[in-house]
Protein backbone atom coordinates (compact mmCIF):
# COMPACT_ATOMS: atom_id res chain seq x y z
CA UNK A 1 0.00 0.00 0.00
CA UNK A 2 1.43 3.51 -0.75
CA UNK A 3 0.78 5.57 2.72
CA UNK A 4 1.57 8.36 0.84
CA UNK A 5 -1.60 8.45 -1.78
CA UNK A 6 -3.21 7.08 1.25
CA UNK A 7 -2.71 9.88 2.99
CA UNK A 8 -3.03 12.03 0.47
CA UNK A 9 -6.70 10.69 -0.74
CA UNK A 10 -7.62 11.28 3.01
CA UNK A 11 -6.81 14.71 2.59
CA UNK A 12 -9.16 14.89 -0.21
CA UNK A 13 -11.94 15.73 2.39
CA UNK A 14 -10.39 18.50 3.99
CA UNK A 15 -7.34 19.90 5.86
CA UNK A 16 -6.03 17.59 9.14
CA UNK A 17 -3.54 17.42 11.39
CA UNK A 18 -1.04 14.69 11.20
CA UNK A 19 -2.50 13.33 14.50
CA UNK A 20 -5.86 13.13 12.48
CA UNK A 21 -4.51 11.18 9.18
CA UNK A 22 -2.91 9.07 11.61
CA UNK A 23 -6.48 7.96 13.20
CA UNK A 24 -8.22 8.29 9.86
CA UNK A 25 -5.86 5.85 8.49
CA UNK A 26 -5.66 3.56 11.40
CA UNK A 27 -9.59 3.34 11.26
CA UNK A 28 -9.99 2.67 7.83
CA UNK A 29 -6.79 1.08 6.41
CA UNK A 30 -4.62 -0.59 9.60
CA UNK A 31 -6.49 -2.54 11.92
CA UNK A 32 -4.15 -4.83 11.79
CA UNK A 33 -1.05 -2.87 11.10
CA UNK A 34 -1.62 1.19 12.31
CA UNK A 35 0.79 3.12 11.25
CA UNK A 36 3.44 5.17 13.34
CA UNK A 37 3.60 8.68 14.23
CA UNK A 38 7.10 8.74 12.80
CA UNK A 39 5.33 7.47 9.58
CA UNK A 40 2.80 9.68 9.21
CA UNK A 41 4.89 13.03 9.45
CA UNK A 42 8.24 11.63 7.80
CA UNK A 43 5.55 10.53 4.95
CA UNK A 44 4.23 14.80 5.19
CA UNK A 45 7.13 16.17 5.35
CA UNK A 46 7.93 14.11 1.68
CA UNK A 47 4.83 14.99 0.13
CA UNK A 48 5.10 18.55 1.65
CA UNK A 49 8.73 19.06 -0.13
CA UNK A 50 7.53 17.73 -3.53
CA UNK A 51 4.71 20.07 -3.24
CA UNK A 52 1.36 17.19 -2.94
CA UNK A 53 0.53 18.91 0.01
CA UNK A 54 0.71 22.46 1.99
CA UNK A 55 0.83 23.59 5.02
CA UNK A 56 -2.75 24.70 5.82
CA UNK A 57 -2.21 26.40 9.48
CA UNK A 58 -0.37 26.14 12.22
CA UNK A 59 -1.44 26.02 15.97
CA UNK A 60 0.20 25.91 19.17
CA UNK A 61 0.33 23.49 21.30
CA UNK A 62 1.15 21.43 24.44
CA UNK A 63 3.89 19.94 22.94
CA UNK A 64 5.25 21.11 19.30
CA UNK A 65 3.27 23.19 17.10
CA UNK A 66 0.61 21.15 14.97
CA UNK A 67 0.73 21.62 11.41
CA UNK A 68 -2.95 21.75 9.50
CA UNK A 69 -1.89 19.80 5.76
CA UNK A 70 -4.57 20.74 2.80
CA UNK A 71 -3.76 18.43 -0.52
CA UNK A 72 -2.63 20.37 -3.78
CA UNK A 73 -3.96 20.76 -6.84
CA UNK A 74 -0.72 18.36 -8.03
CA UNK A 75 -1.62 16.48 -5.27
CA UNK A 76 -4.99 15.36 -6.10
CA UNK A 77 -3.80 14.75 -9.31
CA UNK A 78 -1.11 12.68 -8.01
CA UNK A 79 -3.81 10.79 -5.80
CA UNK A 80 -5.93 10.31 -9.90
CA UNK A 81 -3.24 8.81 -11.62
CA UNK A 82 -2.64 6.48 -8.62
CA UNK A 83 -6.39 5.36 -8.11
CA UNK A 84 -6.60 4.75 -12.32
CA UNK A 85 -3.35 2.36 -12.08
CA UNK A 86 -4.12 -1.17 -11.94
CA UNK A 87 -2.21 -2.74 -9.61
CA UNK A 88 0.19 -5.85 -10.67
CA UNK A 89 -1.17 -9.20 -9.50
CA UNK A 90 1.42 -11.01 -7.44
CA UNK A 91 1.66 -14.39 -9.15
CA UNK A 92 3.59 -16.00 -5.90
CA UNK A 93 5.57 -17.82 -8.45
CA UNK A 94 8.70 -17.83 -5.46
CA UNK A 95 7.08 -18.69 -2.36
CA UNK A 96 8.57 -19.51 0.71
CA UNK A 97 6.34 -22.55 0.85
CA UNK A 98 7.63 -24.20 -2.30
CA UNK A 99 11.20 -23.78 -1.22
CA UNK A 100 10.24 -25.65 2.00
CA UNK A 101 8.57 -29.14 0.20
CA UNK A 102 11.33 -28.83 -2.67
CA UNK A 103 13.86 -28.90 -0.25
CA UNK A 104 12.31 -31.41 1.84
CA UNK A 105 12.03 -33.82 -1.27
CA UNK A 106 15.58 -33.04 -2.24
CA UNK A 107 16.64 -33.72 1.72
CA UNK A 108 14.25 -36.67 1.68
CA UNK A 109 12.70 -35.17 4.37
CA UNK A 110 8.78 -35.68 4.99
CA UNK A 111 6.91 -33.09 2.66
CA UNK A 112 3.87 -34.12 3.00
CA UNK A 113 4.19 -33.43 7.51
CA UNK A 114 4.85 -29.72 5.76
CA UNK A 115 1.72 -29.31 3.78
CA UNK A 116 -0.59 -30.99 6.66
CA UNK A 117 0.94 -28.31 8.93
CA UNK A 118 0.94 -25.21 6.79
CA UNK A 119 -2.73 -26.47 6.14
CA UNK A 120 -3.82 -26.90 9.97
CA UNK A 121 -2.22 -22.98 10.12
CA UNK A 122 -3.90 -21.82 6.56
CA UNK A 123 -7.44 -23.23 8.61
CA UNK A 124 -6.94 -21.78 12.32
CA UNK A 125 -6.43 -18.24 10.44
CA UNK A 126 -9.18 -18.88 8.22
CA UNK A 127 -11.32 -19.56 11.24
CA UNK A 128 -10.11 -16.00 12.68
CA UNK A 129 -10.76 -14.02 9.97
CA UNK A 130 -14.26 -16.11 9.46
CA UNK A 131 -15.39 -14.76 12.66
CA UNK A 132 -13.71 -11.20 12.29
CA UNK A 133 -15.78 -11.08 9.15
CA UNK A 134 -19.23 -11.87 11.24
CA UNK A 135 -18.58 -9.38 13.74
CA UNK A 136 -17.09 -6.54 11.35
CA UNK A 137 -18.80 -3.54 9.77
CA UNK A 138 -18.72 -4.51 5.62
CA UNK A 139 -15.60 -2.69 5.25
CA UNK A 140 -13.99 -5.24 7.22
CA UNK A 141 -15.76 -7.94 5.94
CA UNK A 142 -14.53 -7.22 2.57
CA UNK A 143 -11.17 -7.12 3.32
CA UNK A 144 -11.55 -10.00 5.46
CA UNK A 145 -13.20 -12.13 2.20
CA UNK A 146 -9.61 -10.73 0.17
CA UNK A 147 -7.77 -12.29 2.59
CA UNK A 148 -9.92 -15.75 2.71
CA UNK A 149 -9.82 -16.09 -0.87
CA UNK A 150 -6.25 -16.21 -1.41
CA UNK A 151 -5.87 -18.49 1.82
CA UNK A 152 -8.60 -20.57 -0.14
CA UNK A 153 -6.06 -20.37 -3.67
CA UNK A 154 -3.30 -22.01 -0.79
CA UNK A 155 -5.36 -24.69 0.12
CA UNK A 156 -6.48 -25.86 -3.35
CA UNK A 157 -2.23 -25.56 -4.26
CA UNK A 158 -1.52 -27.52 -1.03
CA UNK A 159 -3.82 -29.92 -1.45
CA UNK A 160 -2.84 -30.39 -5.49
CA UNK A 161 0.74 -30.46 -4.35
CA UNK A 162 0.15 -33.48 -2.14
CA UNK A 163 -1.74 -35.69 -5.09
CA UNK A 164 1.62 -34.62 -6.73
CA UNK A 165 4.50 -35.10 -4.21
CA UNK A 166 5.48 -38.32 -5.81
CA UNK A 167 5.84 -37.41 -8.84
CA UNK A 168 7.27 -34.00 -7.67
CA UNK A 169 10.06 -36.03 -5.34
CA UNK A 170 10.88 -37.77 -8.81
CA UNK A 171 11.26 -34.76 -10.70
CA UNK A 172 13.25 -32.77 -8.43
CA UNK A 173 15.52 -35.09 -7.32
CA UNK A 174 16.32 -36.16 -10.86
CA UNK A 175 17.88 -32.58 -11.87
Amino acid sequence: MSIGHTLLGLLESGPRHGYDLKRAFDEKFGQDRPLHYGQVYSTMSRLLKNGLVEVDGIEPGGGPERKRYAITDAGVTDVERWLGTPQKPEPYLQSTLYTKVVLALLTRRDAADILDTQRSEHLRMMRILTDRKRKGDLADQLICDHALFHLEADLRWLELTAARLDRLAEAVRTK
